[in-house]
């Protein structure tokens, strides 16, 4: 293996020319859809279908509308700072070097330090629960995390060919069981449609589960460190993001819906692994295979996708001066930023040695990545807004529709889920104190860093030119 020097932001090129772009919509989509949904979402959409009933399709589609809005807005900002640097890279021409370090390391490294730690915890403990063979071993958590690491050193054309299958695989599995829960075709309904349809009613919560529902659909915007590496990336980019997202909100709506026919709500809000009784209800023993096959593939789509993106985004980080040199070196034969991919595969198995298989500690992991989340896309609408002023009349392959809408509104609806991102009161000062803490220390680490070691002001922006030029 080699590395590659660290770069100033004026000779930084927009992609290596030595990488293959091998990814195009149908892989771009099933890295959309592959991060999007995972095992824990796949529990949190039960949990909310529990609370409001039938009703829950509402903020469901009103999540699925904000998150149109961050995709133009990922959009945009990917294809006119075409750098694997992602979110970095456009904030630094936006808002400058502070905000630049802080959405990329509390919005994608701290959530993939929580929330892919969250992931292999749930499916290990399902996993225990359907085979007590594993029950109370990280085998199956660490084995996951390590095969994936290894494939994605392997380079892009082994990612692109694992993550078409497995998003493949996890959808099939999902859209399966929605629609046979749906049509009774494989057990007889518990409740009756007609049960459901009276059942709708908006005023059981419905809209502060808005914040919940966003949940099902944060992460497609994993495609953009991916654009070097993409074919026809002013086209595929957007298109992947905005498809992937439609396709997850129809089979969420089949996924939950059917749910209502089978399990009491108030087990799907109770319920350690609702999806679990989900399956057995509506396939019988069959079900726990079905199951695991959605449960292993989601995780493994969830792992895979973010040791592709958020490695690159740490690499373009290193080629601006970011963050650690090292975080920049490639493999010789593949590109492939082999320390950011050791690095996030390390910070993601460590709350697994802290917490090891504790269910109850899943919750708290994802909350604890929601806010940080939440804050990098309210940045990242920022960004289109800054970028707008600034740079009128720049060069942008894509366009985000009907600005600044979007924009406006998903910042609004971004604040509106941070505000209801506890799920109950008694845990809203404990949630947001962990917040406060993760962001100050992020934030500490990143004053200093531009201070002592890159030597510039926290808030002057970059020049968008060399950038979008070099």
């Amino acid at each position: 293996m080699q590395h590659t020097a660290s770069k100033p932001a004026s000779a930084a090129p927009v992609a290596d020319k030595r990488v293959r772009r091998g990814l195009g919509l149908k892989s771009l989509m099933a890295v959309a859809v592959g991060l999007v949904v995972s095992q824990g979402v796949m529990v949190l959409m039960l949990q909310g279908v529990g609370i409001a009933g039938s009703a829950f399709v509402v903020p469901l589609a009103i999540a699925w509308l904000l998150a149109l809005c961050y995709a133009a807005s990922f959009s945009e900002l990917a294809l006119l700072v075409p750098r694997a640097g992602s979110l970095s890279a456009y904030t630094e021409v936006a808002l400058g070097q502070f905000p630049a370090i802080l959405s990329v390391f509390s919005g994608y490294v701290v959530v993939a330090m929580f929330a892919l730690s969250a992931e292999l915890m749930l499916v290990n403990y399902l996993l225990g629960v359907l085979y007590p063979a594993v029950e109370g071993t990280h085998y199956i958590a660490f084995g996951i995390l390590g095969a994936f690491t290894l494939l994605n050193l392997l380079g892009i054309d082994v990612f692109a060919r694992l993550q078409n299958v497995l998003a493949f695989a996890m959808v099939v599995a999902l859209i399966l069981l929605g629609v046979s829960a749906l049509s009774g075709g494989f057990a007889p309904h518990a409740v009756e449609a007609s049960e459901l349809a009276a059942g709708f009613n908006l005023g059981d919560g419905a809209f502060t589960l808005i914040a919940l529902a966003i949940w099902g659909y944060v992460g497609a915007e994993f495609v953009c460190p991916l654009v070097g590496e993409s074919r026809n990336a002013a086209r595929n980019i957007p298109r992947s993001m905005y498809l992937g997202l439609t396709v997850i909100f129809a089979v969420f709506v089949l996924y939950c819906l059917g749910a209502l026919f089978y399990i009491p709500r108030e087990t799907l809000i109770s319920a350690d692994l609702p999806h679990l009784e989900y399956a057995t209800a509506a396939f019988g023993g069959s079900g726990t295979f079905l199951l695991a096959v959605a449960a292993v593939t989601a995780t493994c789509s969830t792992v895979n996708t973010s040791l592709a993106a958020v490695p690159r985004m740490l690499q373009g980080m290193a080629e601006q001066g970011q963050a650690f040199p090292v975080l920049g070196w490639l493999t010789r034969a593949t590109r492939v930023p082999w320390v950011s991919v050791l690095f996030v595969s390390g910070v993601t198995g460590l709350p697994l040695l802290i917490w090891g298989n504790d269910p109850s500690t899943v919750g708290l992991l994802l909350i604890s990545a929601a806010i940080a989340w939440l804050i990098a896309y309210i940045i990242a609408h920022v960004n289109v807004i800054a970028l707008r002023i600034r740079y009128p009349e720049a060069h942008r392959p894509y366009r985000a529709p009907f600005y600044p809408l979007p924009q406006l509104i998903g910042i609004a609806g971004m604040v509106y889920a941070i505000v209801y991102a506890s799920p109950a009161p008694e845990l809203t000062r404990e949630i947001f104190i962990n917040a406060g803490v993760v962001l100050g220390v992020v934030s500490v680490i990143a004053v200093a860093w531009i201070k002592l070691v890159m030597h510039k002001p926290l808030f002057q922006p970059e020049p968008l030119n060399p950038i979008a030029d070099a």
